[in-house]
C-alpha cells in the first residue's frame, strides 16, 4: 500500500512539475443564467508577450485540472480555446511554454480534384461543400453552397469521397460488361448520395442558393455566383477550419467587372458557417441577399424571423429518406429584411429562396452573416429544437463570453 501511495503521489506531482514556470492565467466569464459551450477567440500576441515566447517556442494550454486540453492558433493571430461555463459562472485556463501532447481534429477540409475540384469541409456535426472551375467547365449549373449530413464527430468526407470514387469506377466496369445487377449492388455500398452510417448528401442545390450563398440582387433578380475562381485554405484545424474564395458573378452591368470574396468558417461543435463577403468592382451601391433554397415540398415549414430564415428541408427524395435536413441563414448584423422570394412558375419542384436582403451594399464593403444546417437523424430532432438551437446561437452572438488574460 506504501508502494502505490509513493507512485501515486508521484504521478500527481509531475503535471505540475511540467508546467512549473511562467505561466498565464485565462478567465472566460457567462454572465447568462444560460449554459455556454463554444470555441473562444483570444489575441495571441497578448499570450506570447506574456510568456516572453519566441518564434520556434510551443506553448501548453491546461484547464483547472491540469489536463492539457485542444487549441488552434489562427491565420489572422487568435488563440482558440473550446469552453465550457455554467450559468453566470466562470471557468479558467492556464497557458504555459512547453511542448503540447496531440490533439484531435474535430473540423476539416481539403479540394478534391478527383471531384471537379470540389472544396469540402466537417466539423462534428455536419459537413459543406462548394463548387470549383472544374464543375463549371463541364457547364453544370451549381451555384450554391451544399450540405452533407452526419451523426458522428468522426473526420468521415474524406472517406465518403474516396469510397464513392472508387466505386464509380468499378460501376464502369460493370455497366460496359452489362452488368447491371453488380452496378447497382456497387452503389448501394459506395454512393455518398446514400448513407452507410454515418450521413449522407441528400441535399438538392442546383441552381439556387443553396444553404447561404451570397448573392447581389437587379430588383428583385438574384446574381448568382458561379463556381469559384481561386482558393486558399487559411485555418484547417483541429478546431476551425477557414477558406478564402473569389468568385466572379454574373455582371451587375455591362460595363461592370465585378469579383466577389468570401471567407468561410466553419468552428468545432458549431451548426452554422460564418461568411464574411465583399464585392470589388461595384460602380455603385448594390442590394445583397443570401438565405436558404425552398422546394415546393414542406414549403409550409418556411420560417421569416427578424434576422434569420430557416426551413425544414424535405431532402431529394422526400418518400425514400423520410427525415428532414434543417437549414438556416441567420443575420446578427445590419438592417436585414427577410422576405421569400418566389420563382414565378416553380422550376423542378423548387418554390424560391427564404432570404435576408441587405439594401445598398458598397463597394469592398465586408458584410458577415451564418448559414448552416442540422439532420433530424443527429443532434436536432425536430424544427422546434432547430429554433431553439438558432435562438441560442444569436443570443451568444449578441453576449459574449468575457475573457481576462492575467
Amino acid at each position: 500500500m506504501k508502494i502505490k501511495s509513493a507512485i501515486l503521489s508521484l504521478i500527481l506531482m509531475l503535471p505540475m512539475t511540467s508546467w512549473a514556470g511562467k505561466t498565464v492565467t485565462i478567465t472566460v466569464t457567462n454572465d447568462e443564467n444560460e449554459q455556454r459551450q463554444e470555441l473562444v477567440e483570444i489575441d495571441l500576441k497578448t499570450i506570447v508577450d506574456k510568456l516572453a515566447l519566441g518564434e520556434d517556442d510551443a506553448f501548453v494550454v491546461r484547464n483547472a485540472f491540469g489536463q492539457q486540453v485542444d487549441y488552434q492558433v489562427t491565420y489572422d493571430g487568435k488563440l482558440l480555446i473550446d469552453v465550457s461555463v455554467r450559468p453566470c459562472g466562470k471557468a479558467q485556463f492556464t497557458v504555459s511554454k512547453g511542448v503540447p501532447e496531440p490533439m484531435k481534429t474535430w473540423v476539416k477540409g481539403k479540394m478534391y480534384p478527383t471531384r471537379k475540384d470540389d472544396i469540402a469541409w466537417e466539423n462534428d456535426r455536419g459537413a459543406y461543400r462548394v463548387y470549383g472551375p472544374a464543375l463549371q467547365r463541364t457547364g453544370e449549373k451549381s451555384f450554391g453552397m451544399d450540405v452533407w449530413t452526419k451523426n458522428t464527430p468522426e473526420i468521415v468526407v474524406e472517406d465518403r469521397y474516396t469510397a464513392d470514387y472508387d466505386g464509380n469506377i468499378l460501376k464502369n466496369i460493370y455497366h460496359k460488361k452489362g452488368q447491371g445487377d453488380k452496378w447497382r449492388d456497387e452503389d448501394l455500398h459506395t454512393s455518398f448520395h446514400l448513407d452507410h452510417g454515418n450521413g449522407l448528401d441528400c441535399y438538392s442545390v442546383g441552381s439556387t442558393l443553396g444553404c447561404g450563398t451570397p448573392a447581389l440582387m437587379d430588383g428583385n433578380t438574384l446574381i448568382y455566383p458561379y463556381c469559384y475562381k481561386d482558393y486558399e485554405i487559411l485555418d484547417n484545424g483541429p478546431l476551425r477550419f477557414t477558406v478564402a474564395l473569389t468568385y466572379h458573378p454574373a455582371k451587375v452591368k455591362k460595363d461592370e467587372n465585378v469579383v466577389e470574396h468570401r471567407i468561410m468558417s466553419l468552428d468545432k461543435s458549431s451548426n452554422f458557417n460564418k461568411i464574411t463577403v465583399w464585392y470589388e468592382g461595384l460602380t455603385k451601391p448594390c442590394d445583397f441577399a443570401s438565405g436558404v433554397v425552398i422546394h415546393s415540398e414542406d414549403k409550409e415549414s418556411v420560417v421569416l424571423g427578424s434576422n434569420y430564415v430557416h426551413y425544414a428541408d424535405p431532402t431529394d427524395n422526400p418518400a425514400k429518406h423520410n427525415f428532414q435536413v434543417y437549414v438556416a441563414a441567420l443575420f446578427p448584423y445590419g438592417d436585414v429584411k427577410t422576405k421569400m422570394l418566389k420563382y414565378d412558375t416553380p422550376n423542378k419542384g423548387i418554390e424560391g429562396h427564404a432570404l435576408g436582403i441587405l439594401k445598398k451594399l458598397e463597394n469592398n464593403q465586408k458584410y458577415t452573416y451564418y448559414a448552416g444546417s442540422a439532420w433530424s437523424k443527429a443532434d436536432v430532432r425536430t424544427q422546434r429544437e432547430w429554433q431553439v438551437r438558432i435562438d441560442s446561437f444569436l443570443n451568444a452572438i449578441a453576449m459574449p463570453l468575457e475573457v481576462t488574460i492575467e
